[in-house]
């Protein structure tokens, strides 16, 4: 078995603010609607960027979403050239080609969408997603425990090859218990560290486990010290040669691991940086602002088909 550890500092993320702009965030797509070509929009009518209700109700369990298809523009002809359409969610082209056909995916086509498993924001949130792409299929679930003042976040993943067999089979789970980190965060710097880690994950494959935590600690200055740690272990045959092969690349792989969590400490230090310590309205009107925002001159991807089958024909009903 090979364990692993780094410790990094980061800088502290404000509690009141982070669960302010957690129950902003849950009361404007609260307040939001759905219109019979599948835009939502929110309560001041303005869309949500890339969004788009493609069957069922509005933040209704059951709903599902993908991404709004910007329209397709035709040329001096007058014709829309031939794969030049809108990337759909199929990952194929939504707009017909200059022989009247729409082109198929390509070999890197990505077919996307996520379902509502269940909207009560003084409860709970659940959405699964499902994503095919390079004939790999990824099913992920995330549930979030009191939305507006978070405290839980819990999520499973799993993936498999339709055309391969079980080395082409993963399956991975992952915690954070928010109560807890608060809990860890709030204690005196000379404190022993939480004897259980708020972060946890674990990942299965036939050939090998893994385990993540993350455990973090006040630091005197006021900065968070995260302590991380991965403990890999083979399984059947690969236990002797995993250990073999470790003995000799043991240090490029400390080194690789060490790099990583130093290279997401970094962007959370920028993230955090770059976040605007606002409250109240002016809070409000910054994430309406994000959720609203679109970038010029990109195409967005979606359209009618994803991995759970047919949208409805009739057009989503508006909430």
């Amino acid at each position: 078995m090979a364990r692993l550890t780094h410790t990094v500092t980061v800088a502290p993320l404000d509690r009141g603010w982070f669960e302010e702009a957690a129950g902003t965030l849950v009361d404007l797509l609260d307040g939001s609607r759905a219109r019979a070509d599948g835009s939502v929009l929110l309560a001041d009518g303005r869309a949500v960027a890339g969004l788009r209700l493609l069957k069922g109700r509005h933040l209704r369990s059951g709903a599902r979403y993908g991404e709004a298809p910007e329209p397709v523009k035709p040329g001096a002809d007058g014709r829309v050239p031939a794969g030049s359409g809108t990337v759909g969610a199929a990952g194929g082209s939504s707009g017909p080609g200059a022989s009247g056909g729409v082109p198929g995916p390509g070999p890197s086509a990505t077919v996307g969408a996520v379902v509502l498993r269940a909207w009560r924001p003084a409860h709970s949130v659940e959405v699964e997603s499902r994503v095919a792409e390079d004939g790999l299929a990824l099913r992920l679930k995330v549930r979030l425990s009191e939305p507006r003042r978070p405290r839980a976040l819990d999520l499973s993943l799993s993936g498999h090859r339709p055309a391969g067999g079980s080395l082409y089979r993963f399956s991975g789970r992952g915690a954070a218990d928010l109560a807890a980190w608060w809990a860890a965060v709030d204690r005196l710097p000379s404190a022993l560290p939480a004897a259980r880690p708020p972060v946890t994950a674990r990942a299965a494959h036939r050939l090998a486990k893994a385990r993540l935590t993350v455990t973090p600690h006040p630091a005197d200055d006021g900065s968070w010290r995260i302590s991380v740690v991965l403990s890999v272990r083979g399984r059947w045959l690969l236990r002797p040669v995993g250990a073999v092969a470790l003995f000799f690349a043991r240090r490029p792989v400390e080194r690789g691991f060490r790099e990583a969590v130093e290279n997401a400490a970094a962007q959370w230090n920028t993230a955090l940086a770059e976040l605007t310590p606002r409250h109240g309205e002016a809070l409000r009107t910054e994430i309406a602002e994000a959720l609203t925002e679109t970038e010029p001159d990109k195409t967005v991807p979606g359209g009618p088909t994803d991995p759970w089958g047919p949208a409805d024909t009739g057009g989503p009903e508006a909430r």
